[in-house]
């Protein structure tokens, strides 16, 4: 569970370096998502892994909800689970299902077109009318509110998630409490920097289409 955590913290910041660039250069990105998007290491190689790494990552947590459940004990007293844990922890099954709600949804709106376009009407050239397409489409995306409100929404849970996820990661994997701190530090940084990028991304194009 800590592995494929780790393994989806690391392609979520690579996402977010890739669209980060459509704020600033939007022939830039359109030549990296290009890059990305017809190289075949990329494409049948590490794609494949990337796939198989959140759909890991999702049985792993609810085989887990379902075990913790069952270790709760005898049910003949209160559990004051929130004097020894916080809401973050006691609530992952229920913010890992709204990211996948949104995973969902960003397949529906990117990764499925996109699978249609180069595998079933074989064009990779990435061109629409004589340009690369890529900046074009995502603008397109988030012209509605609506997409936008649950594309925020999804951000703002994936937040709560990482809050408690990040560390947690880390002490799975033998991280010492003297590190505590610390990687609680970096893991909030990470938490909230990441996830409210991507915000900014969706808004600042929703209203500078």
């Amino acid at each position: 569970m800590a592995l494929s955590a780790f393994f989806l913290m690391f392609f979520l910041l690579q996402h977010f370096a890739i669209n980060i660039l459509s704020v600033f250069s939007p022939d830039l990105f359109n030549e990296v998502s290009h890059f990305m998007g017809t190289n075949p290491l990329i494409q049948f190689g590490l794609q494949p892994v990337l796939i198989f790494g959140v759909v890991f990552h999702f049985v792993m947590g609810f085989i887990l909800e379902i075990k913790n459940k069952k270790a709760q004990g005898t049910s003949y007293f209160k559990n004051h689970g929130a004097a020894n844990s916080s809401w973050m922890s006691r609530n992952m099954i229920y913010s890992g299902i709204a990211i996948l709600a949104f995973i969902i949804l960003h397949f529906v709106d990117f990764w499925f077109p996109e699978i249609n376009t180069k595998f079933i009407q074989g064009d990779w050239s990435g061109l629409h009318n004589g340009e690369l397409r890529y900046f074009h489409e995502l603008q397109e995306k988030f012209l509605s509110p609506v997409r936008v409100g649950a594309y925020v929404l999804a951000f703002v849970f994936l937040t709560l998630h990482l809050l408690h996820g990040f560390t947690s990661a880390f002490q799975s994997m033998g991280a010492t409490s003297a590190r505590k701190k610390t990687l609680q530090k970096i893991g909030k940084a990470y938490s909230i920097i990441i996830p409210f990028g991507f915000i900014f991304i969706a808004l600042y194009h929703y209203f500078n289409h």
